[in-house]
């Protein structure tokens, strides 16, 4: 595995996102780095969920959200930087931090041909969870979401909104600590993509700190903290409210418009 002990030299133009007051930090993001060749997608971010946070992470397509996932998942290694989760560092205990996680990613990754019940029990098996225990933790996840009578239907014959909600109680069954939503919303209908966003705001009050990454500046309205990542670099951090005002724009869509054309990090008082 790479040595991700290397910090990357922060950018001028680059915000660092300081710790916030409140809950224990669930998530921890420190000088990560990655680049494609000699195509840098990554360059130094850092960020950090706290228990019951909801954050949005914002920014363009091509903005380097997808590989901030992919390497908060496990599926990449970082060139440098660490990622912890729940204090397990991603490098040295990637299956204690990996069990701490519950995703959504943006392609929908369920069986279609399975009944909703059947992808709900293989990924509790996955996670070591069986019997009456995983029979009781499907169950609740399935009434959250309004699924419960659809239980018994295979997934393609689901809506697009719906089978969203099956993936969100997948990523739920095991109860994880952080839950990532990587573009989760893309190609639902305006209802089901806020009925989405509204369940999982909902999750806060059970202590869950959620990412939730999005190009669609209305999904990060509700946000306790929104962070901005422009071209692989973190370019703003702080609530709704403090980036508008030090953007000195009107609202959130037009300073995120502002920081993204001039490339230019803000930083709220």
């Amino acid at each position: 595995m790479m040595n991700l002990s290397t910090t990357a030299p922060e950018s001028p133009t680059q915000a660092r996102a300081a710790p916030v007051e409140g809950g224990e930090v669930l998530l921890s993001v420190r000088g990560v780095s990655k680049s494609y060749g000699a195509r840098p997608a990554l360059m130094g971010v850092d960020l950090e969920v706290r228990a019951g946070e909801f954050v949005a992470l914002l920014g363009p397509n091509g903005a380097g959200k997808s590989t901030l996932f992919q390497l908060l998942t496990g599926l990449f290694n970082a060139d440098a930087g660490e990622v912890r989760v729940c204090g397990q560092d991603m490098r040295v205990a990637p299956v204690r931090a990996l069990g701490r996680i519950g995703v959504v990613f943006q392609q929908m990754t369920l069986d279609l041909d399975l009944s909703v019940e059947a992808n709900l029990v293989f990924h509790a098996r996955l996670h070591g969870i069986g019997g009456a225990q995983a029979k009781a933790r499907i169950a609740d996840a399935l009434a959250r979401l309004g699924l419960a009578e659809r239980r018994g239907d295979r997934v393609r014959e689901l809506s697009g909104g719906n089978r969203r909600k099956v993936e969100l109680a997948r990523a739920l069954v095991h109860q994880p600590s952080v839950l990532l939503m990587d573009e989760a919303t893309v190609g639902l209908d305006p209802a089901s993509r806020r009925h989405l966003l509204d369940e999982v705001l909902a999750l806060r009050a059970s202590g869950v700190g959620v990412l939730w990454a999005s190009h669609l500046v209305d999904e990060a309205e509700a946000a306790d903290r929104v962070l901005v990542l422009h071209k692989g670099e973190l370019l703003a951090h702080g609530t709704p409210a403090a980036l508008v005002a030090a953007s000195g724009c009107a609202t959130l869509a037009e300073a995120f418009l502002k920081m993204t054309r001039s490339g230019q990090a803000v930083e709220p008082a």
